[in-house]
């Protein structure tokens, strides 16, 4: 299953649940996007061409955030760039989030065990603006189309 979580037509983040499985390779994400979420399955035996990357000059404008949920619960709370609260999400183990703009928090549920990948280097205070959000009882959750 896939969640998009977008606000006035911006997309803000991508779940990729726990339960989703497709033959094949499924991207995500567009080729604009500075990280890529991709989804493979193969069968035994398949083989992918060795190769190495190459040296390519890249901009990037926002640090996008992967997290792998691998044990727990976590809320996630949904923001807009102007910080106005859209929705929250809860993640469980084996799902998998791209967060691609406006703003997050988390409250964790269950205690968590979870792997976060993103753009480097990591520069400190200045690659987030801090702000108060919402509180547990605020949560607004919707229901999965």
């Amino acid at each position: 299953m896939l969640e998009l979580i977008s606000d006035e037509g911006s997309l803000i983040a991508i779940i990729l649940r726990n339960n989703f499985k497709e033959p094949g390779v499924h991207f995500f994400t567009s080729g604009e996007f500075s990280q890529q979420l991709g989804y493979m399955n193969y069968p035994t035996g398949k083989t992918i061409e060795a190769h190495v990357h190459n040296s390519v000059s890249r901009h990037v404008r926002l640090t996008n955030e992967v997290l792998f949920i691998r044990k727990g619960r976590l809320r996630v709370d949904f923001y807009s760039d102007e910080r106005r609260y859209l929705k929250s999400s809860v993640l469980e183990a084996g799902d998998t989030i791209l967060l691609v703009a406006g703003g997050h928090g988390f409250e964790v549920l269950e205690a968590i065990e979870m792997i976060e990948v993103k753009q480097g280097p990591y520069v400190g205070d200045a690659d987030k603006t801090r702000f108060v959000g919402i509180t547990a009882t605020q949560a607004r959750y919707e229901k999965e189309k």
